[in-house]
C-alpha cells in the first residue's frame, strides 16, 4: 500500500497543477486530481507555490479548508466508486449526486460522511465501518 507523506500529496498536486498550466501530459491519476483542482479555482495560488505548499499550516478557520486535504478526498471519493469498495458506495453517491444534481457537491456531501467514519473509528480503536458509512451517505440522499 502506498502511503505518501503530506510533502508527497502537496508536491503531487502542485505538480499536476504546474503541468496543467504548461499544457504538459498527464497520466490517469494527474489526469482525475487536474479535474478535481479545476473545480476549485480558490485553491489555484495554494497549487501555483510548491514552496509555500510545503511549509503552510492550513487551519480550519472561518469555513476555509485545507486545499491538499480537500482534493486528497475527492480522489479518494473518486476511487472508491471506481472499485465500489466499500462495496454499495458507488450507488449510494450516484444517488446523491442525482438529488443534488451534481457529482461535485455529492463529494463534498460524502466528504463529512468519510470524516466521520475515519473519527469514530479513532475515536472508537475499532476498524473502519465502511457499512455505517454507506448508510450515511443514503441517509443524505434521501432526506428532504
Amino acid at each position: 500500500m502506498f502511503t505518501p507523506s503530506q510533502e508527497d500529496v502537496r508536491r503531487f498536486f502542485c505538480a499536476v497543477y504546474s503541468k496543467q498550466q504548461l499544457g504538459q501530459p498527464l497520466d490517469a491519476l494527474e489526469t482525475l486530481a487536474g479535474q478535481w483542482i479545476a473545480e476549485h479555482p480558490e485553491y489555484h495560488t495554494d497549487f501555483a507555490h510548491v514552496d509555500q505548499a510545503l511549509t503552510k499550516m492550513y487551519e480550519v478557520v472561518n469555513g476555509k479548508t485545507n486545499p491538499f486535504l480537500h482534493l486528497s478526498m475527492h480522489l479518494s471519493i473518486s476511487e472508491q466508486c471506481s472499485i465500489d469498495q466499500p462495496r454499495g458506495v458507488r450507488h449510494a453517491i450516484e444517488l446523491l449526486s442525482a438529488k443534488l444534481n451534481s457529482l461535485h457537491d455529492a463529494h463534498h456531501e460524502t466528504m463529512e460522511c468519510l470524516g466521520t467514519m475515519i473519527w469514530e473509528s479513532q475515536r472508537s480503536g475499532r476498524a473502519l465501518d465502511g457499512n455505517a458509512y454507506i448508510e450515511a451517505i443514503q441517509r443524505r440522499a434521501t432526506r428532504d
